[in-house]
């Protein structure tokens, strides 16, 4: 029963919102983050490819391997920088960045680009292919698509769907296996890509994968107690081990569990209206591709803590302290997404746009 109930929740999730609304976001703000994803979905190079090559055939450049998502430095990148362009034309249809970015969007996702895109990925010895962080991204874009009600959104969906397949297809079998739980702060974090999983399944109304994601939740972080957050960061972190496994266990129970879990998993949030007990962090070289994710780690630290917050109990006591850390890692981490840097510039402004605009969090 415990179970059914999770898997129940993806659809009615429960929500509180938080007592500060977000610092004003306008298309103007917006514009900035449009055009780093703008500038990066068809540039090929610099790339990073995790390609596995089964015989010579296999080597082409990577426009020729994934025609949709080549761009941005890497295949995860591509998509979510898709995502960020939809999202961002969504909330503001109007302004000058929509038209270009519907066009980056109308060149990349063709029929036929993904096509090839589901190809590549059910491919002889990929089985692991940017699983999961990518996959979950690409789950996240289609759920974007699904929730809007536009013609071009629609053929869009329509085009995904073999990826969207292959990628559902893969995690269903993926996730069943999964004996224990990844607790990075990187790519393959569990917890973060659950998440977006869960949303996924909410936003489609998949009840089949939305079951087996809100199940592993619950079977990998249910018991969970006294999470060290003291030990974080590790030096590459771009996703807190433990505010991730928080966020995703909000979206599979109702509040009042989750407040009881809260307490017995982070039992040193403080009561008092502080933002010490979780220090912001900050890139000694952002243009150092692994040291950059620092940048990215206060951003979804933020997005995390809004989302702890979204579910808390009004009257809960952490709540002031949870605000403080959460608008302290806002502001650090917005005001590090300049595109100085390709080496962050390729993704923090998906990152910035996902805290900005509120994703994730139920509506």
């Amino acid at each position: 029963m415990k179970n059914l109930s999770c898997a129940l929740l993806i659809i009615f999730p429960f929500a509180v919102m938080a007592e500060e609304a977000p610092p004003k976001f306008d298309a103007k703000a917006a514009e900035r983050f449009a055009n780093l994803a703008l500038a990066c979905v068809g540039k090929e190079y610099p790339n990073k490819i995790s390609h596995l090559l089964n015989s010579d055939a296999d080597v082409a450049p990577p426009r020729k391997l994934t025609p949709a998502f080549y761009g941005c430095y890497d295949w995860h990148s591509s998509v979510h920088g898709h995502w960020l362009l939809v999202r961002l034309i969504k909330t503001f249809p109007d302004a000058p960045f929509a038209k270009p970015a519907r066009e980056a969007l109308r060149k990349s996702l063709t029929a036929e680009n993904l096509k090839q895109e589901a190809a590549y990925l059910r491919g002889e010895g990929r089985a692991s292919f940017e699983r999961p962080y990518g996959m979950a991204w690409l789950l996240q874009l289609v759920a974007e698509l699904a929730e809007w009600d536009d013609p071009q959104a629609r053929e869009m969906r329509t085009n995904l769907a073999p990826l969207e397949d292959a990628v559902r297809d893969r995690l269903k079998t993926w996730l069943p296996k999964l004996s224990h739980p990844v607790r990075i702060g990187e790519h393959n974090q569990t917890a973060f890509a659950l998440g977006l999983i869960l949303d996924y399944a909410r936003a489609t109304k998949n009840e089949e994968l939305g079951k087996i994601a809100a199940n592993k939740t619950d079977e990998f972080f249910r018991k969970d107690k006294d999470c060290a957050l003291n030990y974080e960061p590790s030096g590459e972190d771009f996703l807190s081990p433990c505010l991730g496994e928080a966020d995703a266990m909000r979206r599979v129970t109702n509040p009042d569990e989750f407040a009881k879990w809260l307490t017995q998993f982070l039992p040193r949030i403080p009561t008092t209206s502080q933002s010490d007990w979780l220090p912001v962090v900050v890139s000694p070289d952002p243009s150092d591709p692994k040291l950059a994710h620092l940048d990215g780690l206060n951003l979804s630290r933020a997005w995390m803590l809004e989302g702890i917050l979204s579910v808390l109990p009004a009257n809960d006591e952490r709540r002031p302290a949870l605000l403080a850390a959460a608008e302290a890692h806002r502001r650090a981490g917005l005001a590090a997404v300049t595109g100085a840097h390709y080496e962050g510039g390729h993704w923090l402004g998906s990152f910035a746009v996902y805290l900005v605009t509120r994703r994730g969090i139920g509506k």
